[in-house]
């Protein structure tokens, strides 16, 4: 055991050394799962994506899990730290008491350029805070909005903002929906998404001041805004943007996982009594459909505003869903995600310059 041990140490030690092209950071203690899943979905990922992936937290318990479950650890190096923030702590705590944690590691060695990503299935207040406070927003960026993917009638949408911020102002909404358009174009291959504003009603009128602020402005941008959306018509897919404060955003975040458990077992009863024959001939629409509101397959919700790409990933993120997750950061880098939304608001802010000029 020492000698496969130690052997497995040198092995990391070695594969830090050569250079690479892309190394993701991981929160190796956040997520109902941890350790197990995120060492598992880093192993699939340094397999399968060509990238090398630094797990932030308990190094013994990592190193037991990785021989107790054959798991190899080449490509996987290990910042090690025992301290771990919980859902109970407050998100504050990991600039404070906390600041020790696997995230807050893993989020300051994303600031040194250790890595090109972060991702945590951990304390989703904790990390926007940490996200905020270490690596920083991105100089410009009003606030950093937590952007979930969700899957719709023909493809997907980014909802931004899901719950990090209660109040918004119009500007926000703007900043929202170009990071929204961004993101769909250079992630998800959506040439010219369009740009919804979630409301009470289509005509431009309706809505809070905030809501009627927020359209007004992002008709002015250069953006593919098609006006307000109606929350029924968000699974529609007429929109591939969806922006709203985060305290609506939650709303609807919340409402459309808790249809989709429901549609679910209302299938299960529907088909249960159909027979093998009849499950035969439904069950690969039906899996179809399950995988489309999958999670496990998204990733997570990307932090858009932060200065270098951070994943939440889902809580009960299981290997495969830690594997995604560490796919969708991938694909944040190599689409030049922070970069390209740098370029927008220099152009911008150059073009209000001429303006007033």
């Amino acid at each position: 055991m020492r000698l496969r041990l130690w052997m497995q140490r040198l092995r990391t030690q070695t594969s830090t050394e050569k250079e690479i092209e892309m190394r993701i950071i991981m929160d190796a203690m956040g997520g109902d799962n941890a350790p197990l899943a995120p060492l598992e979905g880093a192993a699939q990922a340094v397999r399968e994506l060509g990238v090398e992936v630094i797990l932030s937290g308990d190094e013994t318990k990592i190193r037991a899990l990785a021989a107790e479950h054959e798991i190899s650890l080449n490509g996987i190096e290990i910042l090690h730290t025992e301290d771990v923030i919980t859902m109970h702590d407050q998100p504050t705590d990991i600039t404070k008491s906390k600041k020790n944690c696997s995230m807050a590691l893993g989020l300051e060695a994303l600031k040194d350029g250790r890595g090109d990503a972060f991702v945590s299935a951990g304390n989703s207040g904790a990390l926007l805070v940490g996200a905020t406070m270490i690596p920083k927003r991105i100089r410009g960026i009003k606030r950093a909005a937590m952007a979930p993917v969700l899957p719709t009638a023909d493809g997907h949408a980014i909802l931004m903002d899901a719950g990090a911020n209660v109040e918004c102002r119009a500007e926000m909404l703007v900043q929202f929906g170009i990071m929204g358009s961004i993101y769909m174009e250079k992630v998800m291959g959506i040439e010219n998404p369009k740009v919804g504003l979630i409301n009470n009603g289509t005509e431009p009128c309706k809505g809070r001041e905030l809501e009627q602020e927020a359209y007004a402005l992002l008709e002015q941008e250069n953006l593919n805004f098609i006006g307000n959306l109606e929350a029924r018509d968000v699974p529609s897919g007429e929109c591939q943007v969806l922006v709203t404060d985060g305290f609506t955003g939650n709303i609807v975040l919340k409402l459309y996982e808790g249809m989709a458990k429901f549609f679910s077992n209302k299938m299960k009863e529907m088909f249960s009594g159909i027979g093998k024959i009849g499950a035969l001939a439904i069950l690969p629409k039906l899996n179809a459909f399950k995988a489309t509101m999958d999670y496990k397959k998204v990733g997570g919700a990307v932090l858009l505003g932060i200065s270098k790409p951070v994943i939440k990933a889902h809580g009960s993120s299981n290997g495969m869903a830690f594997f995604h997750a560490i796919r969708q950061a991938k694909n944040c880098v190599d689409g030049k995600i922070v970069e390209t939304i740098t370029q927008s608001l220099a152009e911008r802010k150059a073009a209000a310059k001429e303006t007033e000029a």
